[in-house]
């Protein structure tokens, strides 16, 4: 397995990045992440950090060195990374859960296939055509898909995410079967909120990772203006030609057993994936105790 993987995150005019990003690697097998914090709620960069790091970790069990089934894998992941975060939020006697959204890609077997939950997006870029996206989880694209005029609805209005005490609703995509040179991009709306779809592609499609993706965060920064949202680009091109490039991964030495990640470590409670939904609705139920208690003292 060769690719080509190039991600960059930068600070807009937020107070903080909240953005999370991260791939991981076995001979046969890759997973490439992105989770952005929600603001308005109390530790995005938390709420973010848990997701990476639970997708990491089921990897890493998972991938020997492939995975066996890889839809069942990303909704078993993308709901223990939920567990994991309001788990957190209960353990802390937190008033609020942190919240994320998340999208999240396993390449292998010469396929891809993807979960997203929010408005985090993945690309498919082949021949300078977009081959297809995530459709957002928002009220917007939900009434654009319906036909109806979008003119006065926000577009940072979510119906899902990870971490809310709703249970998250999330999309299984693929598989897509990759040819040689086809480019995946996993990026925050920090990205897509100024750049359109259309520039993405042909940024995307006409250089290098390692000048495409930098270009495509400048132009959104730049267009995003003082008070821009964080801009966070995870993209991999499959099967990348054989001259070299700094940004080129080679799995084909790797060992059967052999794990790589750049995300940073932290394995999740052990005893997370025992935590079925009557244990989740207990940690929801604690957690609005808490903000009856807080109420009822404040009137």
């Amino acid at each position: 397995m060769k690719f080509s993987v190039y991600q960059i995150s930068r600070q807009g005019g937020r107070e903080r990045n909240e953005d999370r990003m991260g791939y991981a690697y076995t001979r046969e097998s890759g997973l490439f992440v992105l989770a952005d914090g929600m603001g308005g709620h109390p530790e995005g960069a938390m709420a973010a950090q848990l997701a990476l790091q639970t997708f990491s970790a089921y990897f890493q069990k998972a991938a020997n060195p492939t995975v066996k089934e890889v839809p069942e894998f990303l909704s078993s992941a993308l709901m223990a990374a939920h567990h994991q975060i309001i788990r957190y939020a209960a353990e802390k006697g937190m008033l609020d859960t942190p919240r994320t959204t998340l999208v999240a890609g396993v390449m292998e077997r010469g396929h891809v296939h993807w979960v997203h939950c929010g408005d985090s997006r993945l690309y498919v870029v082949r021949h300078g055509q977009m081959l297809t996206r995530t459709r957002d989880h928002s009220y917007m694209e939900q009434q654009a898909h319906l036909g109806r005029s979008t003119d006065h609805i926000n577009r940072n209005i979510l119906f899902t995410c990870l971490g809310s005490p709703a249970k998250p609703v999330f999309d299984l995509s693929g598989p897509v079967l990759l040819q040689q040179g086809d480019r995946v991009l996993l990026c925050s709306d920090g990205l897509w909120g100024t750049v359109s779809d259309e520039e993405i592609t042909s940024e995307l499609s006409k250089r290098p990772l390692e000048q495409a993706v930098p270009e495509l965060v400048e132009m959104a920064l730049k267009r995003g203006g003082p008070r821009c949202d964080n801009v966070t680009v995870l993209a991999m091109e499959w099967e990348t030609a054989d001259e070299f490039q700094a940004t080129r991964v080679s799995t084909e030495d790797i060992e059967d057993g052999v794990f790589a990640s750049t995300i940073q470590s932290g394995v999740p409670d052990p005893s997370i994936e025992d935590m079925d939904d009557a244990a989740i609705e207990q940690s929801i139920a604690e957690i609005n105790a808490a903000i009856r208690r807080t109420a009822e003292r404040n009137t």
